[in-house]
């Protein structure tokens, strides 16, 4: 799997489970958003197969039964100009609609709550081509959740979100597998944020897959340095409940004691 003659991804098993949140992480280059993309048929395989549900192709799948079943939240996406965040929204319910755009009748709700669910709500009537990058990552992720599939792909969602949106964002993602029993496959960067919300941790370098399990298992010390190249420190957070991971400065701070000056006075 990969682009041109080159194959990106070799020979990678993975499986994503549902009620399971499944964090693909590694250095850049890795291949975890060609992986990705070939789970969810926008990249072309160069051999094996992907199955969902009862072990059915997902290449022999119907554009319209994919999309009922599958969504992918993608790093980019054209910005449309002068329709509304409702508008946009409202494009996720593509492969619920009949013909004349008339027959969706779950529609106007699912839109609602996914609006909620992702704090565009208050938004709704603004265009899009005024948002942030931030308003505009959660619209296209309200996009996603208002199709209503059972398997959620996000491709580093995180970005352009500012801490509260990444937390909430994180927490949603939990509340999916954990309420409603979405399968989650998420590719992340940040180390921290795979441990704190991902059930299974697939890590990926050079287009391979070196581990796959449980973060406490795969996010080791000696694992993370030989992968990311970098001296990498590990320890348990007792606040979060989960991992901290920390890189090692390359080269060691030298402290100096700082000195105040005097006040200058006059006479």
């Amino acid at each position: 799997m990969g682009y041109g003659s080159g194959d990106v991804v070799k020979q990678v098993s993975c499986e994503l489970a549902p009620g399971r949140v499944t964090a693909l992480v590694g250095p850049n280059g890795s291949g975890k958003s060609t992986l990705l993309r070939g789970m969810a048929r926008l990249q072309r395989l160069s051999g094996g197969a992907v199955l969902i549900g009862d072990s059915e192709d997902v290449a022999a799948l119907p554009s319209r039964e994919l999309a009922r079943r599958l969504t992918v939240l993608a790093q980019s996406r054209p910005t449309p100009q002068g329709i509304t965040v409702r508008d946009a929204v409202e494009f996720g319910r593509h492969p619920h609609r009949g013909r004349w755009r008339n027959r969706d009748t779950d529609g106007p709700a699912a839109v609602q709550r996914a609006m909620e669910l992702t704090g565009v709500a208050p938004l709704a009537d603004d265009t899009v081509d005024a948002l942030s990058g931030g308003q505009l990552q959660r619209v296209w992720l309200a996009s996603c959740l208002a199709q209503d599939t059972a398997v959620l792909m996000l491709d580093e969602p995180t970005n352009h979100l500012d801490l509260r949106y990444q937390v909430e964002l994180l927490d949603l993602l939990r509340e999916l597998a954990d309420d409603h029993g979405v399968t989650v496959g998420v590719v992340l960067h940040d180390l921290n944020h795979a441990a704190q919300v991902a059930d299974v941790v697939a890590v990926l370098s050079a287009g391979e897959l070196v581990a796959c399990g449980a973060p406490a298992d795969v996010l080791t010390e000696q694992l993370l340095t030989d992968v990311y190249g970098i001296g990498i420190t590990v320890t348990a957070d007792p606040v979060r409940g989960c991992l901290d991971v920390r890189p090692r400065p390359r080269r060691a701070s030298v402290r100096h004691g700082l000195h105040a000056e005097p006040a200058l006075a006059t006479a």
